[in-house]
């Protein structure tokens, strides 16, 4: 039977000529966007907004989280006009952040370390005021591979713990929690002026206890932005959602978060870990 959602996870939908701008620009530089591959409930506000979370290296991912809704297959071919689609659709849309993530590549040798770093060049020649955030896999621990993004000088690296340890292997079975945070631990050891970032979803099984000991790892190895928000199962066949959080308790999430020394912290319902993600930059 399915879930009815609490008062507070309900969306309006709202369309404008916008999300019709956002939907033909991206088809017509054959873009893809985490938005809409994810099934993100807050994809017709960012569209409204004229800004949008892109997702290079193709739309097929090689692992297989149990709750991710981007399909899971044969890979494609890494297309070598992306970087320069990715930074025209920035100034399009005259944006001044940009988040660009990945599907994860297990299948290429940098796993698709190169590719974000050329995404990322890209963008800041075409656009020289823009700020650039990247969401990235964790490169199955190659540090050379992390290397390369680093090297491109992003604002920003985010890289998901998703949830807390203990699920891991039923909810991210192909990841591993300390090799997540030692990938963040890294982006400080190799260049400390680079903002490093994380996220965790709520309600897959949790306790309370268990979200705080993440928050604690992830200050241990230098975090400096988090992101909470609800998971939402985008199908029956995906993880179930155990409990819909209250909002009270993200409060106090953000509250504890705060006081551990995070220079940024999202945490409500609806965040993802893109969602207004510039805000992070005036804080």
């Amino acid at each position: 039977m399915e879930r009815k959602y609490p008062d507070w996870l309900k969306i309006k939908v709202k369309s404008s000529q916008d999300i019709n701008y956002v939907n033909d620009l991206l088809k017509t530089l054959n873009l893809n966007t985490v938005c809409e591959h994810a099934n993100c409930p807050n994809l017709m506000e960012c569209y409204n907004r004229k800004t949008a979370t892109f997702m290079i290296l193709g739309s097929m991912c090689t692992r297989n989280c149990t709750f991710c809704n981007v399909t899971k297959g044969k890979t494609e071919n890494v297309d070598p006009h992306e970087p320069e689609h990715v930074a025209q659709a920035v100034r399009k849309l005259g944006l001044k952040h940009v988040v660009v993530t990945s599907v994860t590549r297990d299948d290429l040798e940098d796993g698709g370390a190169g590719h974000f770093a050329d995404v990322i060049k890209r963008i800041k020649e075409l656009n020289s005021s823009v700020t650039v955030e990247v969401l990235i896999p964790d490169f199955a621990g190659n540090e050379a591979a992390l290397k390369k993004v680093v090297v491109a000088k992003p604002e920003i690296i985010n890289h998901n713990i998703e949830t807390v340890q203990r699920l891991y292997a039923e909810v991210r079975p192909k990841a591993d929690y300390r090799r997540s945070l030692e990938l963040l631990e890294n982006i400080k050891n190799m260049d400390g002026t680079i903002l490093s970032k994380s996220g965790i979803m709520v309600g897959l099984g949790e306790k309370e206890s268990e979200v705080i000991e993440v928050f604690k790892d992830l200050r241990s190895v230098g975090c400096d932005i988090l992101t909470v928000g609800q998971y939402l199962a985008p199908s029956p066949q995906h993880h179930p959602v155990v409990e819909y959080i209250h909002p009270d308790i993200f409060s106090m999430y953000k509250e504890r978060a705060e006081e551990m020394g995070f220079k940024y912290v999202a945490s409500a319902p609806l965040v993802r870990s893109s969602y207004h993600a510039d805000k992070a930059l005036e804080a």
